[in-house]
């Protein structure tokens, strides 16, 4: 577990060899990639949620391989450090690195990451790394330890809308092992959300859920009738 500073209630970087050579390499490789009129545009497409380098995403994975090679796998402390010091830096592609590399290593990390977690999805927050790290790194981490279940009973009434969509997402992946009473109550205790995020993730949930048992998504929309907002519900029953 990360220390945490209590002046900024933030998790703090633990010291680790690995991050300071990701870090090292990181910079030196996408800083040069930069171009300015691309950065220009992917930071309004993305609302101005964070300043761009510009590199577009097949070339900036194609850099992240050569920053990650030979540098083995990581452990908890490594994921930490990586991803906390990629979000102190100000250009959304070292969040992208970071949400991707927490994506690879998922299974290194434990119950005691999810603090950390809690940091990434409600700092510098919107969906292009929240949707990553709700399905791919929350998911995991709650599928090994379903104790973490009930940190995403906490997560869904969170005030922050972003740590509520991850509770919502979180089993987005899991399929038959599902648990459909968690996922219908998140639906119905954040139905009246005024996000359109939120409303979105009711129904992009619910409509991966269907892919597995499409009758009770469809039981579940019928039953719950107008609780659900007309987006929900559509975005539910989309492919039904």
């Amino acid at each position: 577990m990360p220390r945490v500073n209590p002046a900024a209630d933030a998790p703090v970087p633990p010291d680790s060899t690995l991050a300071d050579t990701v870090l090292e390499r990181l910079v030196a490789v996408y800083a040069p990639a930069a171009d300015p009129v691309r950065a220009e545009g992917a930071a309004a497409y993305m609302k101005h949620v964070a300043p761009f380098l510009g590199i577009p995403t097949p070339e900036r994975r194609a850099l992240s391989r050569t920053v990650l090679a030979g540098t083995g796998r990581p452990d908890e402390a490594d994921c930490t450090a990586i991803a906390l010091r990629c979000w102190r830096l100000p250009e959304r592609e070292y969040q992208y690195f970071a949400a991707d590399y927490l994506r690879r290593y998922a299974g290194r990390c434990t119950s005691g990451f999810l603090p950390v977690l809690h940091h990434l999805v409600t700092t510098v927050p919107w969906w292009d790394t929240v949707d990553v790290l709700a399905a791919h790194v929350a998911g995991p981490l709650v599928a090994a330890d379903p104790a973490l279940a009930r940190e995403m009973d906490r997560w869904i009434d969170d005030p922050s809308l972003w740590a509520a969509r991850t509770a919502l997402l979180h089993q987005l992946r899991y399929r038959e092992a599902t648990d459909t009473d968690r996922l219908f109550g998140y639906c119905l205790r954040r139905a009246d959300h005024p996000d359109f995020f939120v409303r979105k993730a009711i129904g992009w949930a619910l409509r991966e859920y269907a892919k597995t048992d499409p009758a009770a998504v469809r039981d579940f929309v019928a039953g719950a009738g107008n609780r659900l907002s007309p987006l929900s519900a559509r975005e539910a029953l989309k492919n039904l």
